[in-house]
């Protein structure tokens, strides 16, 4: 970011590669731990269809369906302190799902804070698992997954959805400590096509209401970050086809399809807030992302993350602040068409960027009714080195000091273009708002950056709804 960006792809690809390369290995690591433990014995009591089930003697709950002992629409009521939550093989059906959640007027904790290293490095898993609704059912405090504290906490997944797991909610949980809040994702695995595209798209996810904080990592992993898989070498590739290696199996890692990730707060994060990638129809909205970045990496600093092979995008109505990096990251693509909008949010008061835009195959980003304000660098960067060619349309934007409100500030520092990129700005009733100054604004900080009487702000810029 620091270096006008230019080196960012390069860079990416090989942290990329190292950090999904240890993804790999670690979910291989939670198969085998499926295997081993699928029978685990649990406590039951049968209520019509509701059953509560408890840890044993361990702290361990592993629950696999493959029998269909849990039937759609059934509830499990979740009791005590689990320090490791397997489920896999559980499916409900889109008219009922199975609701996995606290039993009513008790606190279910899941994790192992003292975790450091070996075995069981994740506090809840579904694994194989289809149209289920996981959270507390008085709240985010009813469920609370706690992640390692200890040196080792870097590797810990909080919350895992893996191995095609989909048609899933979570809602209403606090997440905190541990390496990643939520990864939500599915790794190729050599001879099972289910586990590539197009073979296998996964369907209908939803992340509400779910309070994040502390993770060493990203907050939300979400959609798998490679652009292919090389399944000779169990590794990512993010190369052109023709620089493939000979002999070496390719595949695409499975898409999402419809992903909402709306009404959470992600506070106090080691890398990206919320990252997501490999995602067709995905809406972002309604979040509060701050403090995120707090590893200070370069390469891991988006407050929101519209990654790779992302299509038909809407981020809308966030509220991203103080924290360190780039508040918005986008890398979507324009293939068949695909609309992407970044609409009403607020980005306020960071150590970098604005908005940083570098989308492929001729991504349009309709960036619209959005205050960018208080950055230490410019307000919004477009990047054409990866494809994206075609005009972006930037209206109706309060952008507001940049580059540390410095004593001069060029046309440039509100939108930056480089490396082949275009935009057109609004005219008229929907023309941008530029101010050097906070004073010159005359906006509220304390209140949402929300023009105050004289402010020549008009109705550019957001509005909290």
């Amino acid at each position: 970011m620091k270096k006008n960006r230019t080196y960012l792809a390069q860079a990416l690809l090989c942290a990329s590669i190292l950090a999904l390369s240890t993804s790999c290995k670690k979910e291989e690591a939670i198969q085998e731990k499926l295997n081993a433990d699928s029978d685990l014995a649990v406590t039951a009591t049968a209520t019509g269809r509701e059953f509560t089930l408890l840890p044993d003697a361990t702290g361990r709950l592993a629950i696999d369906n493959s029998a269909g002992t849990y039937k759609a629409g059934d509830i499990i009521n979740l009791k005590g302190t689990i320090k490791v939550l397997q489920i896999s093989n559980m499916s409900g059906s889109a008219s009922a799902p199975i609701v996995v959640r606290n039993l009513a007027g008790n606190t279910v904790t899941i994790g192992n804070p003292a975790w450091n290293g070996g075995a069981y490095g994740v506090a809840c898993v579904f694994w194989n698992c289809h149209y289920i609704r996981f959270g507390g059912q008085s709240g985010q405090s009813s469920v609370i997954i706690s992640g390692s504290t200890a040196a080792a906490k870097a590797s810990y997944y909080d919350l895992q959805l893996g191995n095609k797991t989909d048609n899933i909610e979570v809602s209403n949980l606090t997440i905190q400590n541990g390496g990643n809040g939520i990864v939500a994702k599915t790794d190729p695995v050599k001879g099972d096509a289910s586990t590539a595209y197009p073979n296998t798209t996964m369907m209908n996810l939803k992340i509400h209401d779910v309070l994040i904080k502390n993770t060493t990592n990203e907050a939300m992993y979400i959609g798998h970050t490679a652009t292919y898989w090389d399944l000779t070498a169990n590794a990512p590739y993010y190369g052109s086809t023709s620089a493939m290696t000979s002999g070496h199996q390719y595949v695409q890692p499975v898409i999402w399809r419809n992903v909402k990730i709306y009404n959470n707060t992600c506070k106090d994060i080691g890398l990206d807030g919320i990252q997501t990638a490999a995602i067709d129809q995905l809406e972002v909205y309604n979040n509060e992302v701050t403090n995120w970045a707090l590893q200070r990496d370069g390469y891991h600093n988006g407050g929101i993350l519209i990654g790779g092979r992302t299509t038909n995008t809407n981020v809308h109505d966030n509220w991203v602040h103080d924290g360190w990096g780039e508040m918005l990251q986008f890398y979507g693509s324009g293939e068949n068409g695909a609309t992407h909008i970044i609409n009403n949010n607020l980005f306020s008061k960071n150590q970098g960027e604005g908005l940083s835009i570098r989308g492929t195959a001729n991504a349009v980003v309709r960036i619209t009714n959005n205050t960018i304000a208080w950055t230490k660098g410019n307000s919004l960067r477009l990047n054409g080195s990866t494809g994206m060619k075609t005009a972006q349309i930037i209206s109706n934007n309060a952008f507001i000091r940049p580059i540390n409100g410095v004593t001069t500030i060029t046309v440039r520092n509100y939108i930056y273009a480089e490396v082949g990129a275009i935009f057109t700005e609004g005219t008229g009733s929907v023309v941008n708002k530029k101010f050097p100054t906070v004073q010159s604004a005359k906006v509220d900080i304390n209140n949402y950056y929300l023009p105050m009487a004289g402010s020549q702000m008009g109705n550019a810029g957001y509005r909290k709804k």
